[in-house]
């Protein structure tokens, strides 16, 4: 007994050292973007000797907030991660309910229509996309934006699986008591999927904030631009150093950290519920 405790006690050892490792090896590039945002221009970043030594200073910071349109393009990105979450959310619910609790006919092709969604690289759907975004006049604006990544078959997938595992017997005695199919889903299966919607609304938002490709066809004016597609200017236009593009990095970073350290605990919960693994 004592040596099969021993046992467990070393592997634990090993499994938390690794453990520290892999976060010590994520956190680095972390680490070097926060040090190489502070550090004054004409430094060298590269070398990791001079990468720690002072002086520091915020004159990075003050140069992007009053030289380029970063509220502006913060705003952006908050109103298209924002917008595009609560639709996708609403979208891929409908759809999982329907698919989960209606009876009809092609129920089943239509699921796995949606599936094989999961498939198809965004890479392969850019000009079809960008010649409907031309033939509606949608170009250069929020539509444009936001309108394509509301087709999350991911989503549908997460939520349909986690509706399936709900009991026959509370659809059964909401509709004894009268309630129509929209009540049932709103008043039951809204409420019982919270985890699995908070992990999806995480995965969405973090998703939204993070796309270049799309948003960097999809605009052309600067004042349109998202942050992904807005920091690579400063390289170009402003300056060819890193120091300043990893200031505008930081920035655009600080919002969607929060949002994964306020709700991290929601992506397991959701996970596990859905059981995906």
């Amino acid at each position: 007994m004592a040596a099969i405790k021993k046992k467990t006690t070393v592997g634990r050892k090993l499994l938390y050292l690794f453990s520290y490792l892999f976060v010590a090896v994520w956190l680095i590039p972390i680490a070097w973007m926060f040090i190489t945002s502070v550090t004054p221009s004409g430094s060298p970043v590269t070398v990791i000797s001079q990468l720690f030594k002072p002086p520091f200073t915020l004159g990075n910071y003050d140069y992007v907030v009053n030289n380029a349109l970063i509220w502006r393009w913060t705003f952006n990105s908050f109103l298209v991660a924002t917008t595009t979450t609560v639709l996708t959310i609403m979208l891929t619910s409908l759809a999982a309910f329907a698919l989960s609790r209606l009876t009809f006919k092609g129920r089943n092709v239509i699921f796995w229509v949606i599936i094989a969604g999961l498939m198809v690289p965004i890479e392969a759907l850019i000009v079809p996309l960008f010649q409907i975004m031309i033939d509606f006049n949608l170009v250069n604006s929020y539509s444009a934006l936001i309108l394509p990544n509301l087709a999350a078959p991911l989503g549908v997938f997460i939520l349909k699986q986690f509706f399936d595992g709900v009991p026959n017997e509370l659809v059964e005695a909401a509709r004894v008591d009268g309630a129509s199919i929209f009540t049932i889903y709103w008043k039951i299966f809204l409420p019982l999927s919270r985890s699995s919607m908070a992990a999806l609304a995480i995965f969405t938002f973090i998703m939204s904030w993070n796309d270049f490709l799309w948003p960097f066809l999809a605009v052309n004016s600067e004042a349109m631009f998202t942050l992904p597609v807005a920091i690579p200017t400063f390289q170009s236009a402003y300056t060819a150093e890193l120091m300043i593009p990893m200031a505008a990095n930081v920035l655009a970073s600080v919002p969607a950290i929060i949002v994964f350290i306020l709700f991290q605990k929601h992506i397991i919960q959701g996970i596990a519920m859905t059981g995906i693994k």
